[in-house]
């Protein structure tokens, strides 16, 4: 999973770098901003898991795109129906 993430933030990061669009500076500066938000939700996703917070680490997980269907089709029933719940609350 912290592969997948990895590659997700460096795709968005290439697209980000080659917007020609944008002046160097602003595509150094928007890079910089995309790495540390990113930086700060890996650390949300994958430091310090413990029991106590499983349930909002695998939420945040799948809603980072990061659990597939296939994996999720795993996890009880009650992990599923609390993520059903809570997207579309």
């Amino acid at each position: 999973m912290l592969d997948r993430y990895c590659r997700q933030i460096l795709s968005e990061l290439q697209h980000t770098v080659s917007n020609d669009h944008e002046t160097p500076h602003a595509r150094y500066l928007a890079a910089y901003r995309l790495i540390e938000d990113r930086d700060r939700k890996l650390g949300q996703m994958f430091n310090d898991i413990k029991r106590s917070n499983a349930m909002l680490t695998i939420l945040s997980l799948r809603n980072h795109g990061l659990i597939t269907d296939e994996e999720f089709a795993g996890f009880s029933d009650e992990v599923k129906a609390l993520a059903l719940f809570l997207r579309h609350s």
